[in-house]
């Protein structure tokens, strides 16, 4: 079993964010077996690189790119009023959410920051531009049908053959949290495309074992 650095996890359980370390561990060992496919790691959803950190780290050691996607603006629950708003990261100039700074500070701090290409703006815009294959795709961005679908519409087809579909956020009870995420996670698995290799907590990792979406 794949495990981060101890520096590496020293960095995430200090980082900001929400991923609980057992997923984090669970992310990394997925996101360190798909590096054998010489293929880039793509995260949807960087906030304030929490969980960048793990593959960045992974992609390290695999020699590959660790490209982590944002408009670092926020997604809809953690705007003012909501259960997870951070007024730490709200630019005070223009009043609007920034993690950006934040993100930057993170990956400086664990000392990964030329191992990660982050690119800023909304995920269904730079996955229409996107050209090759990703050994690897992370799931982490709004909680919206909208922005969940959007992602997985955008991403799951650049997943190689053999690559790996991460999905987090996944709660079959809506008592636990939305659904959105769960939906996608339900109709991968009814592509035929995927096929599930471990479920921890909320964290659903997903192989391709076939075309389509």
């Amino acid at each position: 079993m794949a495990s981060p650095k101890p520096e590496t996890l020293a960095a995430f359980e200090t980082a900001k964010g929400f991923m609980p370390v057992r997923e984090g561990l669970a992310l990394y060992e997925a996101a360190a077996a798909a590096g054998a496919l010489g293929l880039p790691l793509l995260e949807v959803g960087t906030y304030c690189g929490r969980s960048t950190i793990l593959l960045a780290d992974a992609a390290r050691e695999a020699g590959v790119a660790a490209i982590t996607v944002d408009h670092h603006r926020g997604s809809e629950e953690q705007q003012p009023g909501w259960e997870y708003h951070d007024p730490t990261v709200v630019d005070p100039e223009i009043g609007l959410m920034d993690t950006l700074p934040t993100f930057r500070r993170t990956l400086h701090r664990a000392g990964l920051e030329e191992h990660v290409i982050a690119i800023v703006g909304r995920s269904p815009q730079v996955a229409a531009t996107w050209g090759g294959k990703l050994g690897f795709v992370f799931i982490d961005g709004g909680h919206t049908d909208e922005h969940a679908t959007g992602d997985y519409e955008g991403w799951a087809p650049h997943v190689a053959e053999g690559g790996t579909l991460v999905i987090h956020d996944v709660f079959p009870d809506q008592a636990d949290g939305g659904q959105a995420p769960y939906r996608i996670y339900l109709r991968a698995l009814a592509s035929g495309a995927f096929e599930e290799i471990s479920v921890t907590d909320s964290l659903r990792v997903l192989r391709r074992t076939g075309p389509g979406i």
